[in-house]
């Protein structure tokens, strides 16, 4: 049937309308093969919580187990993706090993557990045989950093990235004395005898032990770190 003269403006507005309506949305194939060859913008990521459960394994409920029974406050953290290979898996934060810890960030499990016996079979004891007091103070550089070995630009990642290392660089006394391995490990002979028996104990209980004797880039912390199997320096 003809379109009446009068209706034939109407139709085309309407189908006007309709192609807008349709234009926003659907997307045109030539654009969509367009928009497939640009490449994905960069961002930068961040910390991603892993969707397995933090201490779900046997191993890690062991570890978790043990912390509690020798007296130590933590708090489980959840297990995170922080990008570039970096990782916090089965990790703690350590609350309280008897001596106040400065900088302590997330530990893995079996390095907290490690970490928190050292402070209190060895260092402790070790103050009071050589000085004769107490050490009310373990000074860190810290735990988690997402960075390569040294720090450089390249080569492999260190176990500070995946939360699985400490760099300890010093120790007060309840006189107010701070014992450091910046001075400490070449000072006078009741800080070297000190500071050795740390060291010897620190090579018993952790995988890897990097002291001022190591080289240069540690002329002024102890690293202690859960890899390896007896390295000690």
């Amino acid at each position: 049937m003809p379109i009446p003269p009068f209706l034939k403006p109407r139709i085309l507005v309407a189908a006007t309308a309709a192609l807008a309506l349709s234009a926003c949305f659907s997307t045109p194939d030539v654009m969509k093969r367009s928009d497939a060859k640009r490449p994905a913008t960069t961002k930068q990521q961040r910390p991603q919580t892993i969707g397995a459960a933090s201490f779900s394994s046997p191993e890690a409920q062991q570890c978790a187990f043990d912390l509690k029974q020798a007296g130590v406050r933590f708090t489980p953290l959840p297990d995170q993706d922080h990008g570039g290979g970096c990782t916090s898996i089965d990790s703690v934060k350590l609350l309280d090993v008897g001596t106040p810890v400065s900088n302590v960030g997330p530990m893995t499990c079996p390095l907290a557990k490690n970490f928190a016996a050292w402070a209190q079979y060895a260092v402790r004891p070790a103050a009071r045989k050589f000085f004769g007091q107490e050490v009310v103070k373990i000074e860190t550089f810290g735990t988690y950093s997402c960075r390569n070995i040294y720090g450089g630009r390249s080569g492999r990642l260190s176990q500070h990235a995946y939360s699985n290392a400490i760099d300890v660089s010093g120790f007060v006394l309840a006189d107010g004395r701070r014992i450091m391995l910046d001075g400490g490990w070449k000072g006078d002979r009741a800080s070297q005898d000190f500071l050795r028996a740390l060291h010897k104990s620190a090579c018993r209980r952790f995988g890897t032990v990097l002291s001022p004797d190591y080289n240069a880039a540690h002329y002024n912390h102890f690293h202690m770190d859960m890899s390896g199997n007896g390295f000690c320096r």
